[in-house]
């Protein structure tokens, strides 16, 4: 049965809906048809004040029983009644009439059936089982509702003008063509991320026979690791990227999100071992944009906080590449949140640090008295390599020893590791393991909270 089901667009505006019912299921119908501008009679001999509320001139309530009701043929036959008696009549009538029928009671004797609609208006996505499994249609549609941003309908709308503009100019312009190659550029994504004077620049580049092949930067923060974690529009700009230049803490599950023909290089980079200078890294984004390609920068945790992502997009800036930049949660966040230790809490932590435990020329030289502060959380990033200089320089400059202390090894990832102990402890605590990076250390008393709120194993 489920293959007879086409699904159609039809021109609510243009037609008639009767519902006969008075109910909850009335109700969310009359709500999926009120502004669509569909002329709507509720018939039922008691009807909802959510249906009530709503008459005016597109909606009449008819509080009475339904007879032989005088339905045409085109017209739209909702029968949402608890009685299956009266529902076979009126479909009878309906039919009879050349009108359409959709009974709530019986989806297999349904003529049309309501889909699930993720509105972006003027787009929009209709979902539908043909009543077969609602559930199913109901999941569907809110992993959709997920993934396509509600400004698409700002980008649906600004196509929509520019098609109207186009037709009143009479634009000579190949149609089709046209809109393949807009459809194709920076200009989609230029509206979705509210830039519209830079679409349309790019559309009278294309009205006037412009080569506008000028590339695009993405820099992208991909979290902690677990792909869960990515934001819906780190996601879309993974997908749709053309070379990526990634670093060694984006985890393999990010990576296989990529389409399959983007180029791929890694510019990872751990401890003395880079494996492209950053210089270089800078150069190479340039370079790929000039290209006229859209470069995806990929970058652990988030790119501004301890990432080097504003020295990236300053050279982007300067080479006058168009770039966007997409926060992600940082590791302070996601790990501590993924360990059940929260970064601050009314009873233990008023404020959170954060600093990195291998400086620039590679010591691990901080401003240890600041960090001192018996109400605030201290979240040490690549600290691992120096945790012992580290535990020992918070002792001698006033922390007490017995201050709680957290290693999150591989942080959100399924084999995620939390190690706890005391400033005084770790240090032999660490020599005695192989305890492998990436690693973030979290020093305070919201540590003692993590055999109480840790929700993960591990």
């Amino acid at each position: 049965m489920s293959n007879s089901h086409l699904p159609l667009v039809i021109n609510a505006s243009r037609a008639r809906f009767y519902i006969i019912g008075g109910g909850a299921v009335a109700a969310r119908k009359v709500k999926t048809l009120i502004d669509t501008g569909a002329m709507i009679y509720v018939i039922a001999p008691n009807i909802d004040n959510a249906i009530l509320d709503l008459a005016g001139d597109r909606l009449t309530c008819h509080e009475r029983v339904a007879g032989e009701e005088n339905y045409r043929a085109g017209d739209y036959v909702v029968l949402a009644t608890d009685d299956k008696a009266t529902n076979e009549h009126q479909a009878r009538l309906a039919r009879n009439s050349g009108a359409w029928v959709c009974r709530t009671d019986e989806p297999e004797d349904n003529d049309f059936s309501f889909p699930a609609v993720v509105d972006r208006s003027p787009l929009k996505v209709a979902i539908s089982t043909g009543g077969a499994t609602p559930a199913l249609t109901r999941l569907v549609r809110d992993r959709i509702e997920a993934f396509i941003p509600t400004d698409y309908s700002r980008l649906g709308q600004w196509l929509e003008s520019l098609r109207l503009r186009l037709r009143s100019e009479g634009t000579s312009k190949e149609r089709g063509v046209f809109w393949r190659r807009l459809m194709q550029s920076q200009a989609p994504d230029q509206v979705l991320a509210r830039q519209e004077a830079s679409a349309d620049k790019i559309v009278e580049g294309l009205l006037s026979g412009e080569d506008i092949s000028a590339g695009e930067a993405f820099l992208v923060g991909a979290g902690p690791g677990d792909p869960d974690l990515l934001t819906f529009r780190a996601l879309r700009l993974i997908q749709m990227s053309d070379v990526v230049f990634y670093d060694r803490l984006v985890s393999p599950s990010i990576l296989s999100l990529l389409p399959d023909d983007c180029e791929r290089h890694y510019v990872g980079k751990a401890r003395s071992d880079h494996a492209v200078p950053q210089d270089e890294i800078n150069q190479r984004l340039v370079d790929e944009a000039l290209k006229g390609r859209r470069v995806l920068r990929l970058k652990g945790g988030d790119p501004f906080i301890f990432g080097r992502g504003g020295e990236e997009i300053q050279q982007l800036a300067e080479a006058g590449i168009p770039f966007q930049v997409v926060p992600g949660i940082t590791a302070a966040s996601g790990c501590s949140s993924y360990a059940g230790i929260p970064l601050t809490h009314r009873d233990h932590a008023q404020s959170v640090r954060f600093v990195t435990g291998h400086m620039k020329d590679g010591t691990c030289n901080l401003p240890w008295s600041e960090l001192i502060h018996p109400q605030q959380t201290l979240v040490i990033y690549m600290g691992l390599v120096g945790l012992p200089e580290i535990c020992s320089q918070l002792i001698a400059h006033g922390m007490p020893a017995e201050t709680p202390i957290a290693l999150i090894e591989k942080g959100t990832l399924p084999d995620q590791q939390v190690h706890t102990g005391t400033l005084a402890t770790m240090p032999e605590y660490v020599a005695g393991r192989k305890i492998q990076a990436p690693t973030l250390t979290i020093v305070g008393s919201v540590v003692s909270l993590h055999s109480t709120l840790n929700w993960r194993s591990g």
